[in-house]
């Protein structure tokens, strides 16, 4: 099955209930918003949902060819992607929802204070200028991080590496 943008879910719903099934005109709720109608409208007519013919006065011209108005309107592969109960009636728009597929979340990114505890749970801990380079924070912000996590109970220690000052912390 065809992955329908909301736009295309609207159009085709619109067109449905419509005595002609024409595409065009494009319901006010979609705004003014004519290059994402216009793109929409392509790859329903790519899709096959949705095909030009030749329009009479009656219908909204998509396009002209030779001086001839062209019309969209909704074929029954377009009527049936949003009915899919094969009976060929059109549900009410609030139930299109349904057909589209959900998107997955996209991967949660970790926070910078979450970059800073990793940092500082490794055996040797982190400078101030690992955690500099990781965060990209100043020095003065990151020295508040450290006493946020203070704040919220993570024990921190410092602990010398030569001449350097590590930070650390259990991992919790």
């Amino acid at each position: 099955m065809t992955k329908l943008t909301d736009i295309q879910l609207i159009l085709l719903s619109t067109a449905a209930s419509r005595p002609d099934g024409s595409l065009l005109p494009p319901p006010e709720s979609l705004g003014a918003s004519a290059l994402r109608i216009r793109k929409g409208i392509a790859a329903l007519i790519k899709s096959g949902l949705a095909e030009e013919i030749a329009s009479n006065a009656d219908t909204e011209s998509w396009r002209e060819e030779g001086g001839q108005g062209i019309a969209v309107i909704i074929t029954h592969a377009g009527r049936a992607a949003i009915a899919p109960d094969g009976n060929g009636s059109t549900q009410p728009t609030e139930n299109i929802t349904a057909i589209v597929e959900p998107q997955p979340s996209p991967p949660a990114y970790p926070t910078k204070t979450a970059m800073v505890i990793d940092l500082l749970s490794r055996s040797e801990g982190a400078t101030l200028a690992d955690l500099l380079t990781a965060t990209g924070w100043l020095p003065h912000t990151t020295r508040a991080a450290l006493t946020g996590l203070r704040k919220k109970g993570r024990t921190i220690t410092k602990i010398k590496r030569g001449s350097e000052t590590c930070y650390h912390v259990a991992a919790a």
